[in-house]
């Protein structure tokens, strides 16, 4: 998809969301190439999105303010209240937003200092061009001066149910109950 066509409403027709054997998901979820903190390449739909139940988060692994808060609070999340599902059922992928300093390895580095290396759970890098296509699709607020702040991801995330072709924002820092 085109930029342009994302910022003007180029989202393909009913039609093509009803057809047999396709997924309303995979033709609003970008299928872009990413890499994992393990150098492997990904396809975002294909192979991390489609058939599950995933939360996508974006994030720098040079932040030092709300980062690494976020983080751990995925990280508590995930040790008390999901362990049991994580990689089976529900993922959780970060997604770096200083693609072009971020490698695989600066990811690895970044899970492994947050005891973030956990089942289920990726983090992603990838060009700068599928990076803002990626946040401009999940985390838009239908403002420019908003929407071209990288900064604006803090405290967001896109829960994504595949199967039930559904997605919606929460706040990281939301109560666990909600």
């Amino acid at each position: 998809m085109k930029r342009r066509e994302l910022f003007t409403g180029g989202a393909p027709s009913a039609a093509a969301w009803c057809a047999p054997g396709v997924s309303r998901m995979s033709t609003l979820i970008p299928n872009a190439l990413f890499r994992t903190q393990d150098n492997k390449e990904v396809r975002f739909y294909d192979d991390v999105i489609k058939g599950r139940q995933t939360m996508v988060m974006m994030m720098y692994a040079n932040c030092e303010t709300f980062c690494p808060l976020a983080t751990k609070r995925m990280v508590d999340l995930h040790n008390q209240a999901l362990a049991s599902r994580m990689g089976k059922d529900l993922f959780m992928v970060n997604v770096s937003l200083e693609p072009d300093q971020d490698s695989p390895a600066k990811k690895k580095a970044y899970a492994e200092m947050h005891h973030a290396l956990l089942p289920g759970w990726t983090f992603l890098t990838g060009s700068k061009y599928d990076v803002d296509t990626l946040r401009y699709r999940f985390f838009s607020h239908d403002h420019i001066a908003i929407d071209t702040d990288v900064d604006q991801h803090a405290g967001l995330m896109k829960i994504i149910n595949d199967p039930a072709g559904r997605w919606f924002h929460a706040d990281i820092f939301a109560s666990e109950r909600t």
